[in-house]
């Protein structure tokens, strides 16, 4: 009963806060040397502390711990994660520091691990829609990556491999018992992901996490072992620090009483344990080669024209049938229903409907949609699953001539005879854009004609003169337009032109 009113004698002084800052500060310290923490936790709170508590009671003791050499940021509050503002493109330090007690996974001693370094959104929102996000990020910055591992400023990592199809992570090997530093570069800024309507909209934040696995029997990476991560936020070259300072200068125009709600800035970050990564090491491990963008394997389908070779004359009826596969039928299997997301460009949620059937799927409402994949992907999918085709800008009809394949002879009901006329059957070609590449486009995949031999594209004017169809002619068309074409050989021999009468 006498420890517990000095206890409290203790707490009313407020030296137990002095204690827990000193303590804190410490800890900061401790991390932004190469040295172990495991004095700082084995240290008890109290002297009068019982030592025979059990050991569950303890707190857990990371295998390893990571050090990014970047200052946290001071306008944090208290007990809110830290933020630490990274500039675009410079290399900054991670210390990988083995923080194992004597004893602890004795079975990696004298043997390598493996860690994954990767820049995810802090947004959990923004995670849903990640992969989307970085498609559409590459297809913004070609060639570049999100990630990089500063190789000649790096110490201690071996086997270095980034993944072509994964831009933010980037992988390698490390001893836990020598000096090991990753320098890494982040090439992505936070206001790439925010919508742009006004200007000066705040940029997402970014975590940098670490995933460190052992080897198993077979001699893959795939044993987790430790996760821990930070929270950032990337700027422009030298924003972060301007940043920085704008965040000290605010910090010090407030209060003594105001600056006790705000966490102290520190010249390096200790990344805070968290869960594994989702995407397990053996995926990121494999160098084959994943499904092409979205909207790079759109492009290719669009424009994509039927061989030369193609024995199907009434592409019409071929029309017919692939539009009545594109639907998703209740009776879809969790397997078609996989293959549907892909050939759709949903591969962004084929994980998260990966028990989905048909049926499962048919039956989420609009709202749900919107709510599981976002406003715009909801939207889009609605419509996909609702089989709702976009309507045409223009529509014309076309019939090449002479039609000798398809010609229909009408018998005349008097007498019997066969008449002299042809029916001539026209194709509708509904354009989504109005252009003249689209006609060009369009003309081919109707006839059947491949698209690299057709030169040009005319339309045959007055006293017969050709004249050549432009953007600004296809603009001018009348809605449902009635039009024969016939070809001719081009000069050169090689293809030939068309022409619209």
């Amino acid at each position: 009963m006498a420890w517990v009113l000095k206890m409290d004698e203790v707490i009313e002084s407020g030296l137990v806060h002095d204690f827990d800052a000193s303590l804190s500060g410490i800890g900061q310290e401790l991390g932004a040397g190469a040295y172990s923490m495991s004095d700082v936790l084995a240290l008890p709170i109290f002297k009068q502390e019982d030592s025979s508590l059990p050991p569950e009671n303890e707190a857990q003791h990371p295998p390893f711990q990571y050090v990014m050499c970047a200052a946290t940021s001071p306008a944090v509050k208290l007990y809110d994660e830290t933020l630490t503002y990274l500039n675009q493109g410079q290399s900054y330090e991670i210390r990988m520091l083995d923080n194992r007690k004597a004893g602890d996974i004795p079975e990696i001693n004298g043997k390598l691990v493996k860690s994954i370094i990767r820049v995810v959104f802090h947004d959990r929102r923004l995670q849903y829609t990640e992969h989307q996000q970085l498609e559409g990020w590459k297809w913004n910055r070609p060639g570049d990556r999100l990630l990089d591992l500063d190789i000649p400023m790096s110490v201690g990592v071996i086997d270095i491999k980034t993944n072509p199809s994964q831009l933010n992570a980037v992988e390698f090997l490390w001893d836990p018992t020598k000096c090991t530093s990753a320098f890494i570069q982040v090439h992505c800024i936070s206001t790439e992901f925010t919508p742009r309507k006004h200007g000066g909209e705040k940029g997402v934040p970014f975590r940098i996490q670490v995933d460190t696995f052992k080897q198993t029997e077979n001699g893959e990476y795939t044993d987790h072992l430790h996760s821990a991560s930070c929270q950032i936020k990337v700027f422009k070259p030298k924003g972060a620090d301007r940043k920085q300072k704008t965040d000290r200068e605010k910090m010090e125009k407030r209060t003594a009483h105001e600056k006790e709600k705000y966490q102290p800035s520190y010249d390096t970050t200790i990344l805070t344990e968290c869960s594994p990564w989702p995407d397990t090491p053996t995926t990121f491990v494999n160098n084959s080669p994943t499904p092409a963008p979205t909207f790079t394997s759109a492009q290719h389908n669009t424009y994509s024209v039927p061989d030369s070779n193609s024995s199907s004359p009434n592409h019409q009826g071929d029309a017919t049938s692939q539009g009545s596969g594109d639907q998703l039928h209740p009776s879809a299997t969790i397997q078609e229903t996989q293959q549907w997301l892909l050939k759709h460009r949903f591969s962004t949620y084929t994980r998260l409907f990966s028990n989905f059937s048909g049926a499962d799927l048919l039956k989420l409402t609009r709202e749900d949609l919107v709510q599981i994949c976002g406003p715009a992907d909801g939207i889009r999918l609605y419509n996909a699953l609702k089989s709702r085709s976009v309507r045409p800008r223009l529509t014309i009809y076309v019939c090449q001539e002479p039609v000798r394949s398809i010609q229909l002879e009408r018998q005349d009901a008097g007498n019997g005879d066969s008449s002299n006329g042809a029916i001539y059957v026209y194709h509708a070609i509904y354009l989504e854009e109005m252009a003249a590449s689209e006609v060009t486009r369009k003309l081919a995949l109707a006839f059947n004609i491949p698209l690299h031999q057709i030169n040009q594209v005319y339309r045959q004017g007055p006293t017969g003169i050709h004249i050549l169809v432009s953007d600004q002619m296809v603009q001018n068309f009348q809605d449902e337009s009635c039009f024969l074409f016939t070809t001719i050989k081009a000069e050169n021999g090689e293809g030939f032109h068309i022409i619209l009468k």
